[in-house]
């Protein structure tokens, strides 16, 4: 799951960690008001969307006064914002964050991630703050200081060292240093954050190190144990096909073919676009119905699916282990003739009680294809697309 900007600076806060003096605006006037508490000028408009790049898309202004605050608020809020993150369709901003400017030396960059590949705690720093850190790891990799950190020990003040020694930090700043990252490793596994990214991590001309930006991504399998970030999911900012697949436990991916994908299994998945692709089509989507899944979850499923005008077709591709091929035939067949589905179906299914389910699907008097392995599946679907 990710949040705004302006709310991974609330728990940045509940962290000491250093931010920018600021608050959130939804209208020209608020966001004129909370200028004018800060006391000072410059003043930064910020867009507030779940992307990156803002600033190259304008949506991140300085203003030098309060007239400027609330023209570049009114441009901003309301604006279908296209950055590099966004694709070209844009996301819509109904909120700025309002922050105190700063008298910038020196742009770092410094997150902290799980590495899935080491099963430990990856810190990534580098001097080129800033920049797109994939466009410093093409270009540059050397500049990117790797530090890893295992979590049964913890992080040690060696780990800190280490970062700030690789970003030539001076004396002054080894202590502040240590103590915020230290601090952003405790937010991460406290919160169960799978990235926490602060681009910049700006040195002011007073030697003070301040998150100028923040960024913060959720294991969304541990969202239940942590109910104070769950609440700050914006539903506004995910694909609504995504928000109505999580109300019923199901993983939907959103792609750009012509063919609709059931599976069970996120592995399974990946071998179904595979096969889809080899035999000349495209997946539009798929959908991950788990090892559980119930003939009310495939009719879920199949509603979701068939939401999306660009699918022409649907495989569903099936293991029957946990879930018997018996039940999701029964769920086939039922969202078949509720959900009345108007393009081709091939299935292909194979596991527990596969000839039952087999038997369900041919005396259903619906007109779906059956495969006999995966290969056949995915010729099939493609034929028809």
């Amino acid at each position: 799951m990710k949040i705004h900007e302006y709310q991974a600076k609330q728990l940045f806060s509940q962290y000491e960690i250093p931010i920018p003096r600021g608050a959130v605006a939804d209208s020209p006037d608020a966001a004129k008001s909370e200028a004018g508490t800060l006391g000072a000028f410059p003043v930064a408009v910020k867009a507030q969307i779940h992307a990156g790049g803002r600033g190259k898309g304008g949506g991140v202004k300085i203003a030098k006064n309060l007239a400027e605050v609330e023209k570049y608020a009114g441009d901003i809020i309301g604006m279908n914002l296209v950055t590099p993150q966004t694709g070209s369709e844009g996301q819509p901003v109904k909120r700025v964050l309002i922050e105190s400017g700063l008298e910038i030396e020196k742009e770092l960059y410094l997150s902290l991630m799980t590495d899935r590949e080491s099963a430990e705690v990856l810190i990534m720093a580098s001097e080129a703050g800033g920049m797109d850190i994939e466009t410093v790891a093409a270009e540059t990799p050397e500049k990117i200081i790797k530090v890893y950190v295992n979590p049964l020990s913890g992080i040690y003040p060696y780990h800190c060292r280490q970062a700030a020694f690789g970003l030539n930090l001076g004396k002054e700043l080894l202590k502040p240093f240590s103590q915020m990252l230290t601090r952003l490793y405790k937010l991460l596994m406290e919160k169960d954050a799978s990235l926490v990214e602060i681009n910049p991590l700006v040195i002011t001309r007073d030697q003070e190190l301040i998150a100028l930006d923040a960024k913060i991504n959720f294991d969304d399998n541990a969202l239940y144990r942590q109910k104070d970030v769950a609440e700050m999911r914006d539903l506004d900012e995910e694909d609504p096909l995504d928000v109505e697949a999580s109300k019923y436990n199901l993983n939907y991916i959103n792609l750009d073919g012509t063919v609709g994908n059931m599976v069970n299994g996120a592995g399974l998945a990946m071998a179904v676009m595979d096969t889809i692709k080899l035999a000349g089509a495209e997946p539009a989507n798929f959908l991950d119905v788990g090892g559980g899944a119930t003939a009310e979850m495939i009719e879920n499923g199949f509603r979701i699916i068939l939401s999306d005008r660009k699918v022409k077709a649907i495989l569903i591709n099936i293991f029957g282990g946990i879930l018997r091929c018996d039940v999701l035939a029964e769920g086939v067949v039922k969202a078949a003739k509720n959900t009345q589905i108007d393009v081709p179906l091939v299935v292909r299914m194979e596991g527990t009680n596969v000839e039952e389910g087999r038997q369900i699907l041919a005396e259903s008097g619906l007109e779906i294809q059956t495969a006999r392995d995966l290969a056949d599946a995915g010729e099939k679907v493609a034929a028809l697309v």
